[in-house]
């Protein structure tokens, strides 16, 4: 197919009547394909099906029944692990159960209920007429979103750049209001563009003037180690954040949910030793500990952290036929068409598609009607509202190779369809 600026409204007639009985074709075979959400297929799962093998021993190296209460901030060898894989102190890590959307959830609601650092709550803040808000790099992470709507923070749309948030808007927004709390980053490997943060970017958000003393950065690394294609370096937020004068400005997030199994995984938060402080504080009062038994679990079967490489070298030899089938049908369907862009990650587990504007959420709908499940047009703004209406993410890992490619086919021509629909009657 050419540019669709080079067709003649007689020709767009004629194309689009030859797309709607290509449309309708797919229809009557009732389809049922899932590109919604990220979920790993069966085939990613089994890879880690020896965790569920029976323990024999459930004693600690230090002596230590895990099986019994106790070790809030969880058992030393975990943190052990996961701070020697991602560069991070152990001291400064607390392991929470298998959803690190959890521990986000509580540290959001923490600092709203109790403030950090000696400074009011942020609750308090409203209480007196004025919002809490937070940055919010878009295209982003809808449950990143969810979590500012449920506890009433007021979202700003910070456009999300080859390297990292536009650090210009964000320096400037933060400098000058102090209403401003905080900002959500994805900095490997981004949901869903695949966007990953430069050295000069994670300098700049440890190091810019806020006019908030409490401001924080919620650094949800959930994708730090899938690397797909290649892997990218990413520079340490923490080390960053303490070596211009703010240990305690970064929370980070980091889980296994897509390395070993999302139901049954691991998370952690690591932060300044201050923060860490404070958050045993509250959770003091909220859990006595999380699941030591499957800490222990991921220690026994992972052991070294290259052993977890290894691992997400399988996964990613799963992954890759996959995100290939995904980009390849998008260059061949509508390379050159100027009815679509999209992102070539080189990680993670997202594309990300921009139709032309108004048009992302009849795409969507039309591949809902011909079987084909997507995440709703919107999720990926705050509130659910893409201003452009264009924006499309692409989840490919759930389906397996020849349902993805059926998948990829429909929803091109939905692509297809949507476009030349609005350019043959625009608003």
């Amino acid at each position: 197919m050419k540019a669709i600026t080079d067709y003649s409204s007689e020709d767009l007639n004629a194309l689009l009547k030859d797309l709607q009985i290509q449309y309708q074709e797919a229809r009557v075979q009732n389809l049922n394909l899932n590109m919604a959400r990220g979920k790993p297929a069966a085939a990613q799962l089994d890879l880690s099906n020896k965790l569920l093998n029976k323990m024999e021993n459930y004693t600690l190296a230090d002596g230590t029944d895990a099986r019994n209460y106790g070790i809030l901030e969880g058992i030393p060898e975990c943190r052990q692990l996961f701070g020697e894989l991602l560069g991070l102190n152990p001291e400064q890590i607390i392991i929470g159960g298998n959803a690190s959307l959890n521990l986000m959830f509580d540290t959001l609601s923490f600092l709203c209920l109790f403030g950090t650092g000696g400074c009011k709550p942020w609750l308090w803040q409203k209480y007196i007429g004025t919002p809490v808000k937070f940055l919010c790099p878009v295209p982003g992470y809808d449950r990143h979103f969810k979590i500012c709507e449920e506890l009433g923070i007021e979202m700003i749309s910070v456009p999300l750049k080859e390297d990292g948030p536009d650090m210009d808007i964000v320096m400037d927004l933060v400098r000058k209001d102090a209403s401003i709390k905080g900002i959500w980053c994805v900095p490997l490997h981004s949901n869903p563009q695949g966007v990953c943060y430069s050295d000069h970017v994670v300098d700049q958000l440890a190091s810019m003037e806020t006019a908030a003393d409490d401001f924080r950065i919620f650094w949800d690394n959930a994708y730090g180690i899938h690397h797909i294609y290649e892997e990218v370096p990413l520079k340490d937020i923490l080390k960053a954040c303490m070596d211009a004068g703010h240990p305690e400005r970064a929370y980070y997030f980091f889980s296994t949910s897509k390395i070993s199994f999302p139901g049954a995984g691991i998370s952690l938060i690591a932060s300044g030793p201050e923060n860490i402080k404070e958050l045993k504080k509250h959770m003091s009062a909220q859990t006595i500990g999380h699941d030591k038994l499957n800490q222990l679990r991921h220690v026994r079967f992972f052991k070294t952290p290259e052993n977890i490489r290894i691992h997400m070298e399988k996964l990613a030899e799963e992954l890759r036929p996959k995100f290939d089938m995904v980009l390849d049908k998008l260059e061949q369907n509508l390379s050159g068409t100027g009815l679509a862009s999209w992102s070539t990650p080189r990680g993670g587990y997202f594309v990300s598609l921009d139709t032309l504007p108004g048009c992302a959420k009849r795409t969507v709908d039309l591949a809902r009607a011909a079987g084909v499940t997507l995440t709703e047009a919107g999720a990926t703004y705050p509130y659910g509202k893409d201003p452009k209406d264009s924006n499309i993410r692409i989840a490919p890992t759930y389906p397996v190779i020849e349902e993805l490619e059926k998948a990829m086919d429909i929803f091109t021509i939905c692509v297809k369809i949507a476009g030349i629909e609005k350019i043959m009657k625009p608003d």
